[in-house]
């Protein structure tokens, strides 16, 4: 398509450019034929080497006359196929030059005001070279200053329509948009930008109206560009009530945003909490548009798409109210399950197994449930502990640190636990642990187990051949251990019996 228009404007330029340059070439020719041929006839005889100049003989103020009809009539002529040929390679170089600089800048559109201006300039310039080679005696500085004040009338009738063309200059030079981009002018409108010319804008509004605005206005606005072809982004705000969990909110949202259509899939989109209201969870998800002009389409199926999903997923929007907590008889009953639902998963503990059930359900009421969000560090490596954890629901990765770089080397799920040996002996975490999603864990403390050691000292011992034996066990499938199973048993049960100060 590109090259097409490119032959036949340089077919044209061409045929143009031959045929004016043949018929200037020929205009002397016929001016020596009328002078030395054909007005003689009539009694006209001219100088020679001159350009319609009479000889004395001849002259008179009638013969004058129409020799002067005859000398203006050329020099019109070639004024006009001179100015012809200048408008015609004008116009084919700011072709060429534009094709260029579209190449180069890579933009789809270009407006033609400025083109326009540069033409007008070089026909201008033109003109007057043309017009003083055609009538070297008449004086256009006089004619000028005499027209000085007609001039200063003509510009301030045209001020605004200067206004609005230098401005359309200046806009052009700046190109802070183009057309097919998406435009927002405060107290004005929002919409798609459909030409640009020397005297305004005309924008194409969401709501199909045509909103008309000139460049002198233009120029003193603050205006917000989304490009055309570039990823623009925009937000839904909604909230959620405190019930509900943030992590299990946002990873349902951004699958609702990204299964509606012109929502990009290069980039994810970002779901965040704004802010804790009084009453409710304040949301805000923020994703990219593939075609920035259908912003009102996309962000209505986005909230479509929420509703939808927190009605599969049982997830509430919140409305203004007050909630009056009433305590429940049954309280006792709630807790003496939770109780037992706790003491199962000590159960599941090894080094748990010694203690009598008694003594699992007083280490059950004093362990603590904690939340986690997805990437959220549980224990950090190297800082001090007093405390173990066991996995409710959810998963974690165990990370080490190896010359610099950090290492996954375990990933456990529910009923693992961790950090056994910072509660018994009081060791510096070895690793971190962090959430890989919504996780919940229960807390051991020191305080806890401790009235149970001194109470029954004998648990010790059992507690502390089962430590030594796992991580006997832990050596021998990693590195090559001189100690014993009895050596190591005594070394864990000093480091147990010191931290928590019994004899």
């Amino acid at each position: 398509m590109a090259a097409s228009e490119f032959q036949k404007k340089a077919l044209t330029f061409i045929a143009v450019f031959v045929v004016m340059a043949a018929i200037l070439a020929a205009l002397p020719l016929v001016e020596t034929w009328l002078q030395t041929e054909f007005l003689p006839q009539f009694g006209l005889h001219f100088t020679l080497g001159s350009s319609w100049d009479l000889t004395s003989e001849s002259a008179d103020m009638t013969k004058a006359t129409y020799v002067g009809l005859f000398a203006n009539f050329f020099h019109v002529l070639k004024i006009i196929l001179w100015m012809i040929l200048i408008i015609s390679a004008v116009r084919f170089l700011t072709y060429l030059i534009f094709l260029a600089a579209l190449r180069n800048s890579g933009q789809s559109e270009i407006s033609s005001l400025l083109r326009t201006v540069l033409s007008m300039v070089f026909y201008i310039v033109a003109f007057f070279i043309i017009f003083q080679t055609q009538y070297p005696g008449v004086n256009l500085g006089a004619i000028f200053t005499g027209s000085a004040i007609l001039g200063i009338v003509v510009g301030l009738a045209l001020q605004e329509t200067l206004g609005n063309l230098f401005a359309g200059i200046a806009l052009q030079a700046d190109q802070p948009f183009q057309v097919g981009d998406v435009v927002t002018i405060p107290n004005r409108g929002m919409g798609v930008v459909e030409t640009v010319s020397w005297r305004g804008v005309k924008i194409r509004t969401f709501q199909n109206k045509l909103l008309i605005i000139s460049n002198s206005v233009l120029g003193k606005e603050s205006i917000e560009v989304a490009p055309k072809g570039n990823l623009n982004a925009s937000s839904v705000r909604f909230n959620t009530e405190y019930s509900d969990s943030p992590a299990r909110t946002a990873q349902i949202v951004r699958e609702a945003v990204r299964q509606a259509e012109n929502v990009s899939h290069k980039l994810r989109p970002n779901v965040r909490i704004r802010d804790l209201g009084a009453y409710a969870i304040d949301w805000e998800v923020k994703y990219w548009l593939d075609d920035f002009t259908k912003l009102n389409d996309t962000d209505a199926l986005v909230r479509r798409n929420i509703w939808y999903a927190f009605q599969r997923d049982k997830i509430t929007f919140a409305y203004p109210t007050q909630t009056l907590h009433i305590q429940d008889k049954s309280e006792e009953v709630e807790l003496e399950d939770k109780v037992n639902l706790i003491a199962e998963r000590l159960n599941g503990v090894p080094i748990f197994a010694p203690l009598s059930e008694e003594e699992t359900e007083r280490l059950a009421l004093a362990a603590r449930s904690r939340i986690f969000a997805n990437g959220e560090s549980i224990v950090r490596a190297g800082n001090e502990g007093n405390s173990m954890f066991i996995i409710v629901r959810g998963h974690v990765r165990v990370q080490v640190v190896e010359n610099g770089v950090s290492k996954i080397v375990n990933t456990l799920g529910e009923n693992d636990f961790f950090g056994e040996m910072s509660l018994l002996t009081g060791e510096k975490r070895t690793a971190t642990v962090v959430a890989e999603d919504e996780t919940e864990v229960l807390r051991i403390e020191k305080s806890a187990l401790k009235p149970i050691f001194e109470n029954n000292p004998g648990v010790v011992e059992t507690i502390g051949q089962i430590v030594a034996e796992r991580r006997l066990g832990l050596a021998a499938a990693t590195e090559h251990s001189d100690q014993t199973s009895a050596e190591k048993t005594r070394g864990v049960l000093t480091s147990i019996r010191r931290f928590f100060g019994l004899k």
